[in-house]
Order: C-alpha cells, then structure tokens, then sequence
C-alpha cells in the first residue's frame, strides 16, 4: 500500500511540475530556516551545560540600588576570599580577570603577537570548579605560584609547533617572564571563561594591584568571581548572610550595594549582567523560523485545495471502485511526505551554501555536523513528520469529503470541494506575518539609526584609538603627543583610560565622597582619567568653570551635569569649589569645571554621573583626531614614531566610530536577521499567490474570454483578477499592525532613549506588500488578459 501510494504520489508531482515546483522550493526556504534557527539555539542552549556540578556553580555578582538599579557582574576583589574564610557555604571559589590585548613574545620560536581576547589570569581552583581539564586528563592545574601559565593546545601548536612545551617561557606585556607549567586542552566554544593563556592569579598584582589585591573599593566588570557551592545549600540564606558585608567592609557605604549569586545556567542568557544573549532573542528566532515554515505549508494547503475541483474525478473513481477515505486520506499524506522530503533535502543543501555567511554575520562557527548528532536527528525527523502531516492533512480531509456522483459528472464546484473560506483565511495569515515582520524590520533599523547617528555629546568622527604600554611614564606619553601632532594630518592628541563612550569603558564602585560629608553617596560614578587635552579632543563642552590644569599631583577635577543634578545642587556653578573624592583615594581633589552631559555607554542605559581627573598613572590609551583625508599618510606615520619610541610594541589601533557601533552588535545581527527572514516570508507568500492566481485564471478562462468579446478592457480584467487579493491583503496589514505595534514597543523599552514605533512604518509594510503581489499577479493576469478569446471559447 506504502509502496503503491509513493508511486502514485511520485507520478501527481510530474504531473503538475510547476505548482510541484512552488510546493518544494517553499518548503525548501522554511526547512532552510528552521535548521539554521535550531543550530543557532541549541549552540546557545549548550553553554556550560556540560560540566560535572553544573547545578552548584554560581557567579557572584553586584547589584547597585540607586534611584534605579544597577547590575554588575562582578564583587569587588576583596569579596573571594572573605566569603570563603567567613563562611562554609562554598567548596571552592575561585576569581578570574579578564585581559584584552596583552602582547606575547617566545624569543625563541621567533613569535610576538597581541591577543585581543585570550589572556586570563585565574585561581588554580577555577578549574575544580569547571571542567576544563589538562591535555593529560588531570584536572589540577599548576598555575598556583607567581608567573606560571598554562596555555591551550592549539595556542601551544601555534607557537612552538607542538604540545610538548611545559617548561618554556614567554614574556606577558613587556613586563614579566612567565614559565608554562601545563597543556590546557581547547576549550569548547560554548562555555562562558574564553581564553588560550590562564596565568596564575599572584602575577596579576604586577599588572592590577587592585584587581590582583582584596580591595573593597569599587567593583571592576574585568573581575569575575565563582563559587562551588556544598549541595543543598539554600541561596536566599546565603544572599542574607553577605548582605552583611557591605557595612563591614564599606562602613561609610550607604548600603546601595546588594551581593547575589547566578546561577550559572543563567549566565549566558541574563541581559542585565551582560550576557552572551537574551533568551527572548532566542525565543524570537525561534518563533520567526515557525512562521518561514508555516508560510510554506500554507502555500501546500492551497494549492492542494484549490486543485481538488480538478482532482475531483480521480476520487470519483477511485470512491465507486471501493476506495475508502482513509485510503484516500493517506495516498493525499504520501504525496505530502514526498514533496517534504524532497525539500528537506534541498533545506539541508541550502543550509550548507549559508552556512558560512550566517557563521559570518553572527561571529560563529556552527557546523552542518551537529545535525548528525542523536538530539539533532531527531528534530529533524520530528520536523520533517510534523511538516507532512499538517501540510497533507487537510487537503486530504477535502478531497476525500468529495462527492463522487458530482465527481463524475464534471459539476462540482469550487465551494462544492470545499476549502475556499480556509484558503482566504490562511492567506491572510501569510501575508499578517509578512507585514509584521517587515514593520519589526523597520522599527529595529529606525532605532540603530537613532542611536549610531544622534549627537552624542561628543566627537566619535576621526579618532582613532591606540593603546599603550602598561608600563609608560608621563614623560614618554608627553614626548609621543608631540611627535605625532608634528604631522600635518594630525589635529589633537590626548591620553586617557578611556573614550568618553563605546565599549571598555569601566564603572568603579559606589564609595564617592562630596564635600567631605561623613557618609559616601549613593549613586555610582563612572572614573574618567585623562589629561587636559581630553576636551578639546572629543570636542566635550564646559558649561561651568574652567579645565583642570595638569601637576603631578591630583588636586583638580571635572563632573558632569547629570553628577550636578544628583549631588541635588540647583545649577552647575554651585558644585565648584567643593572637594569630591572616589575609590577610597584613587582619586580627589577641588571641582573646578562642569562639562555637558554625553553618553558614556549606550541607548540602553540613563547618562552616568562622571568624574574626570588627571591619574597618569591610569592612561591605557592615546586618541588622535585625525585628518581623514590624509589617513594613508598619516598611519604609516604614527606607526613609524611608535615604533621608533617603542620598538617592543605592537602598534594596535581602531576607530572610535567602530567601538561605537559595536554597543549595538546584536541589535546589527537581529537586524540582518529579520531582513533575511522578511524577505523569504514575503518570496513564499508570493510563490504562493502565483500558484492560486494561475488556478484562478484556469477557472476563469471562458469568463475572462466571453469579457473581452463583450468589450473589456485588460485594464478592468487586471482588476477583476487582483482585488480580492488585494483585499485580503490589506485586511492582513490591519491584522498585523497592533500586533506589531505591541512586540516592537515591547522590544524598545529596553533602551532609554528610544524612538517611538513610527505609524509610517504600517504603511510602508502593508504599501509593500501590495505592490510585490500586485507585481506577482500582473505577470498571469496579464497574460490571460491578453490572450485570444476565441481560443478560450472554442475550448468550451
């Protein structure tokens, strides 16, 4: 019977080529989607799920209750080792720091280069806690003593061309010689702690005193700090009990600091600790990957409604030679399966073609490999029988409700075989998805536009970013400004720990202090430290007092407005000549300027009280407002006086601009994707559509003929032919623009200054629409419109 039913399902499909055709490659685009939604999910789904005591390992992180709270993902660095002398709460804890762009030099495998991520300096007991165990299985790591590291397998590859190198030695950043003591294997991609280099935590102090020391005086989001918690351990009573900390260790704190545990199944998916994704992103993805293949199955119902009146005297025949429904209802399942078979198929070929380019877009490596694994396959076998059976079921159910005497007489009727209503309604439902994926579309690219294009506060144009040796004096930093402004392609030159905005910048703790009052304040403090060159680099503007002048010690510093409305004074000019002191002594001195607020992080967050201050000590960068017409000339300058003061150093450099548009990286990604997904929705409905309007047209032949002879023109049988689809059209707009309106007001609520869901936007998705479907229908409609009508007479 199985047999029997393919080989007739495989002679229909030959029959009927191109409305065969538009079933497949419909299918094809949604299989397409769904695999490359699920590798992306379950990629995400994987993270740190697979180490041993996966369900006692928690993160300890910060909350700050101001006037609205804060997140940090981190303790200070005195919080690790309190916890675990106070308390018998944890087996384990361990910190780990993050450091970007470290230089490694082998002198003797003739290696130096700067890696951008990679370098971490970690407690030996990090990797009790996780399973990332050596290249010899053991999972103690010996990197307890002062300059020692492991480094990964394929880092050990890369410098010394095998994995045989404990003993050897690199020197880390200029500074130290570090001994590698062990082999790491690669850790896999989907785990939170990246890194190809973990030096032992002792040497971070010659790079970090307050990281690498048990500071309580700010928090620092390089540091993070992990806990292996005894089983049975009840969080609540943990948080309690640390609660405590804050008035023991920051007496004249007030008590703004709350300390929490994450657990670590959370971790990658928390947007207010900063993590790898939101998990309504993934829901998102998911939803939209349904919908791609929920258009294609409307197109299969359809078109197999729409083709029972001409199917009709088969199940005639078939039902007074004793054929009975469900016979019936399975030979109409077979041809389902075949058709989605055949374009799972070209899914799984699509799928390897754009791979690559989604990998690319979304800065991942996923591989068509992962579909052979046992969870993958059955997904896929789960898709490819869902798809089948919900795409064959009711027009099975409406050819085998047929009657078989109307049948056989040729007088059954569209509304006779039934489906019609159905066929309006899922159209409707194709193109409401369409539209709303369109306005979504338009709402995320109007925010990114806003946000990247809006006057910041500050001037990101031209600036190019290069960073500097840990190590540099204030001299050095002196002598370099003033080789490089020596270029005529070089405007200003400034040195700083950080741009005014754009990724890497850094929040320092709660503990500010103004005017001496007994009691710190309680809002955050985002620490600046530049020279005095600072403003007129980045253009930032005074509205009060004057800039610091620069001495070699720090007794003068600069805030900001939001800072003048949150210590509660009336007016900028009230704040200066007050004392303001942060960090517990990192930095202190008279206020003697007020510059005008500008966004220090992005769109999501409210603009941050600022403290600018000269600390030297503290500059990890150079910016230089450069002449961007000259830019070929003057990089091979500035690089040529950088090496020629520095020759040790790798000149590493980016735009300003760019760190800018990186705050919005996933916002760019989610954008790409619902363009992509906006257009296969829009490309299937209308598969769709050519497929019905060309039934429609067959069955209007001899009115569209008798029409002609009567006088009509192409023009008004344009028209009899296109608006009922048009209509359903523009009901599916009306359809879809709350439901629109809602989910992406919903999605910019996430930002503090935001655009507002443009009411042109409905227009433009449902306008759209209309025309590409016109555009669909006019190439048939024009046609029979055209044709002879003599022709379709003569044929009735």
């Amino acid at each position: 019977m199985l047999k029997n039913n393919l080989k007739i399902a495989w002679r229909n499909l030959l029959k009927r080529k191109g409305f065969s055709l538009i079933n497949i490659i419909g299918l094809a685009f949604g299989f397409t989607c769904s695999i490359l939604v699920f590798l992306f999910v379950s990629h995400h789904l994987k993270f740190d799920n697979f180490h041993e005591n996966s369900d006692r390992i928690y993160r300890f992180v910060t909350e700050e209750h101001t006037d609205e709270i804060e997140y940090a993902a981190s303790v200070p660095p005195g919080f690790s080792n309190a916890f675990k002398e106070d308390y018998n709460y944890a087996e384990l804890t361990a910190r780990v720091v993050n450091r970007e762009n470290q230089l490694i030099w082998v002198e003797e495998a003739n290696y130096k280069n700067r890696l951008e991520e990679g370098v971490v300096f970690a407690e030996a007991d990090l990797f009790k806690i996780f399973n990332y165990p050596m290249l010899n299985g053991s999972n103690e790591v010996p990197i307890v003593d002062p300059n020692t590291a492991v480094i990964s397998e394929s880092m050990a590859k890369q410098i010394f061309g095998h994995t045989d190198v404990t003993g050897r030695s690199f020197v880390l950043s200029n500074e130290e010689l570090i001994t590698i003591t062990g082999v790491l294997r690669d850790l896999p991609e989907h785990t939170l702690i990246q890194g190809e280099i973990f030096v032992s935590f002792p040497t971070l102090e010659t790079y970090s005193r307050f990281l690498g020391g048990e500071s309580w005086g700010g928090i620092s989001s390089d540091l993070q700090c992990f806990g292996l918690l005894y089983p049975n351990q009840k969080v609540a009573e943990i948080e309690e009990v640390i609660a405590g900390y804050v008035q023991k260790f920051r007496p004249t704190s007030k008590n703004v600091h709350h300390y929490k545990l994450q657990p670590l199944s959370e971790i990658h998916f928390s947007s207010d600790y900063s993590g790898g994704i939101d998990l309504a992103i993934l829901w998102i993805f998911s939803m939209i990957g349904f919908f791609i293949l929920f258009i294609a199955c409307i197109n299969f119902i359809n078109i197999a409604t729409a083709q029972s009146v001409y199917r009709s005297k088969e199940v005639g025949v078939r039902k007074v030679l004793g054929g009975y429904k469900n016979h019936l209802f399975w030979q109409f399942m077979a041809e389902a399966f075949l058709v989605s078979l055949i374009a799972l198929c070209l899914g799984f070929a699509l799928c390897f073609l754009v791979l690559p380019y989604f990998n690319a877009v979304f800065d991942l490596s996923l591989s068509m490999a992962t579909l052979w694994e046992l969870p993958s396959l059955v997904f896929v076998l789960l898709l490819l029988l869902t798809v089948a059976f919900f795409a064959g079921s009711y027009p099975g159910i409406v050819l085998t409700r047929i009657t078989p005497i109307l049948a056989l007489k040729g007088k059954l009727t569209q509304k006779d075989a039934g489906g019609y209503l159905t066929r309006k309604t899922l159209v409707i439902l194709q193109f409401s998805i369409s539209a709303a994926l369109i306005i979504g579309t338009l709402v995320i690219n109007k925010q990114l536009r806003y946000a990247i294009n809006s006057d910041l506060g500050y001037d990101k144009s031209a600036v190019l970013m290069l960073e500097i040796p840990d190590e540099l004096e204030s001299l050095q930093i002196k002598s370099l400004k003033e080789r490089f402004l020596r270029s005529a392609g070089v405007e200003k030159v400034t040195a700083c720990f950080a741009s005014p905005g754009g990724a890497g910048n850094n929040r320092w703790g709660t503990n500010l202090n103004y005017d001496n009052r007994p009691e710190d304040e309680e809002f955050p403090i985002q620490i600046k430290t530049a020279d005095r060159d600072y403003l007129n680099t980045f253009n930032l503007n005074l509205v009060a007092g004057r800039n610091f002048y620069e001495k070699d010690t720090v007794d003068e510093v600069l805030v900001n407005e939001t800072f003048v409305r949150k210590i509660g004074s009336q007016s900028p000019e009230e704040v200066l000549g007050h004392q303001l002191e942060v960090s517990g002594g990192f930095a202190k001195g008279t206020i003697v300027g007020v510059v005008a607020d500008f966004h220090d992080r992005d769109f999501r967050e409210s603009i941050n009280p600022i403290f600018i201050a000269p600390v030297s000590r503290s500059y990890a960068e150079l910016a230089v407002k450069v002449n961007m017409a000259n830019i070929s000339e003057v990089l091979p300058y500035l690089e040529k006086e950088w090496s020629s003061v520095f020759p040790d150093h790798i000149f590493v450099y980016d735009f300003l601009d760019e760190r800018v548009a990186e705050l919005y990286r996933s916002e760019q990604q989610f954008l790409s994707l619902t363009s992509i997904f906006s257009a296969l929705a829009i490309l299937i409905a209308c598969l769709g559509i050519y497929g019905l309007i060309a039934f429609l047209i067959a069955q209007k032949t001899k009115e569209i003929g008798i029409r002609k002879v009567l006088g009509s023109s192409i023009s008004s049988i344009l028209v009899l032919l296109t608006k009922d689809f048009l209509k359903l059209i523009l009901f599916a707009g009306l359809l879809a623009a709350p439901v629109a309106w809602y989910f992406g007001d919903r999605w910019l609520e996430q930002f503090q200054y935001r655009v507002e869901v443009p009411w042109w936007s409905f227009g433009i998705a449902v306008g759209s629409l209309m025309l590409i479907a016109l555009l669909t229908i006019s190439f048939q409609a024009l046609r029979a419109a055209r044709a002879n009508p003599v022709k379709s007479l003569r044929t009735e």
